[in-house]
């Protein structure tokens, strides 16, 4: 974390903890929230250009802790995007982080990303909130995770054109030191890769959606290793095989669980686990408590940050190779307009 005013007092190693709503602290008003999100991912990942999409969408987690000089700041990696928090003197270095990976996504990728900043104190007047917890996934490895649902509308306003950061007239090439995607797709060993999204709706209270996880996870976790997609057996990167011990320790710095204004999963299932789990999704959501998304997929992709500092921290952003967080947000949405439309007949 950057200061103490930001910083939570513990970090959880059970990520059941962190669905607790009351282990998340707020952030100041004068915090910046830093959106990325690439135009139209579904359709460059229908072309298969999946890893290009996951790249772009972690790009900006590069270049600010490389712009920053240090990684101890609140992100979260989306798939397609991703978001993050500075306090109020890292606006030079947010600013000019967005422009640059919007820049290199465009040059290098030839994909729009479509970046954004805005104040907490912005999406608290608009009723929502920025609070953050941390997760522990290893000794090595913790993960901040999201609250208040300000993450949520900040991408909303920003999709429908507000606080965006225009680029500038000479862009300069961003510092992705550190982030690379060297490891070949990871096939399923249990049935199917999930790719996860759950949000409560604006009314639902947080006991009531923390419950609901608890019942999901509770699926998920019976299967060895908690439904991890990374094999407890030793992985292979593009070029080598790496050791076990390696290996072990990049499995557990991993993000395949987090909580960013609801649950975000990417998960190794049994095709009978899904179901059941997408039974109860849809009966919480004829309630009118949640949204969600799911898409399943053959292998899961991994993103890699090893920073140049601090090689021991390595962190390690999971999706899935289908379409991943993108398919399941496009099922999410398109959910929620057929249910607008169910209820105007």
């Amino acid at each position: 974390m950057i200061n103490s005013h930001a910083e939570p007092r513990r970090a959880y190693d059970e990520f059941s903890l962190v669905l607790d709503p009351d282990v998340y602290e707020p952030l100041p008003d004068d915090w910046l929230i830093g959106i990325t999100d690439v135009v139209s991912s579904t359709a460059a990942i229908r072309s298969g250009r999946y890893e290009d999409v996951n790249y772009a969408g972690a790009s900006i987690i590069a270049a600010l802790g490389n712009a920053w000089g240090s990684f101890d700041f609140p992100f979260v990696f989306r798939g397609d995007g991703a978001a993050s928090a500075l306090p109020a003197n890292g606006i030079m270095a947010a600013t000019s982080a967005l422009r640059d990976v919007a820049g290199f996504a465009k040059a290098e990728l030839h994909l729009d990303l479509r970046v954004g900043l805005v104040t907490v104190g912005e999406i608290r007047a608009n009723r929502r909130d920025v609070r953050i917890a941390r997760y522990a996934a290893s000794k090595s490895a913790t993960y901040a995770m999201f609250a208040g649902g300000g993450l949520k509308w900040a991408e909303q306003q920003i999709k429908n054109g507000r606080f965006l950061v225009k680029p500038g007239r000479y862009a300069m090439k961003p510092d992705l030191s550190g982030l690379s995607c060297d490891w070949a797709p990871f096939p399923s060993q249990r049935g199917e890769i999930l790719s996860l999204l759950v949000e409560p709706r604006d009314h639902t209270r947080p006991e009531v959606f923390a419950a609901l996880a608890r019942r999901v996870l509770a699926v998920f976790d019976a299967a060895p290793r908690r439904s991890h997609p990374l094999s407890g057996r030793t992985g292979m990167a593009r070029e080598k095989q790496v050791s076990a011990k390696r290996w072990s320790e990049v499995a557990s710095n991993s993000d395949f669980r987090k909580f960013d204004d609801g649950l975000r999963l990417t998960l190794d299932c049994a095709p009978d686990q899904i179901d059941s789990v997408e039974a109860m999704l849809i009966a919480a959501r004829a309630r009118g408590e949640i949204d969600f998304g799911l898409h399943r997929q053959s292998h899961a992709l991994m993103t890699c940050l090893v920073p140049s500092g601090r090689p021991d921290s390595h962190l390690h952003f999971l999706d899935g190779m289908g379409g991943g967080y993108a398919k399941a947000a496009a099922m999410m949405e398109e959910g929620a307009l057929a249910e607008v439309r169910q209820r105007a007949l």
